[in-house]
């Protein structure tokens, strides 16, 4: 299992990381940025999904850089056990973040036709769309922990 990618502490796993937190702060921000977002649950429910995971994000991809630097061997079962359970937990948040919010957006888009503010509209399509690229790579490692947690 040496050369398994994904695993922690392997240049895969640092990108990996790295992609969570930068789609998870890029959605975050885009729907900061917008005028209304506070007056629905489920965009704020969004802020507060994103918020998580690039903190969760952030802080394994340090683990990660720092043991490419140092060329130290993350792979043991209790810290593999960890990652499978925060990536199982951010997943679930922020698919359900994702969808709640992919719901409203296309209730005000498409049904009520409640989008007076193009540019907001377009912000948030825009936050849905990174949250769901953030789950994605979310559950990429998510997937990688599992199956490395099985070979042991």
């Amino acid at each position: 299992m040496r050369g398994f990618a994904g695993t922690p502490g392997t240049l895969t796993a640092l990108m990996l990381r790295v992609s969570q937190c930068l789609f998870a702060s890029c959605s975050l921000v885009s729907m900061v940025t917008t005028q209304r977002f506070s007056t629905v649950t489920a965009f704020c429910y969004l802020i507060a999904s994103m918020g998580v995971l690039s903190i969760w994000s952030l802080g394994l991809a340090c683990m990660d850089a720092y043991a490419i630097t140092r060329k130290k061997d993350l792979r043991n079962p209790a810290l593999v056990s960890i990652l499978v359970v925060g990536d199982w937990l951010t997943g679930i948040l922020s698919l359900s973040a994702a969808s709640a919010s992919a719901g409203v957006a296309v209730l005000y888009f498409h049904d009520l036709d409640a989008c007076s503010n193009i540019q907001g509209c377009s912000k948030y399509q825009l936050s849905v769309s990174l949250a769901f690229l953030s789950w994605i790579s979310v559950h990429s490692s998510f997937l990688i922990m599992l199956w490395l947690l099985a070979a042991f």
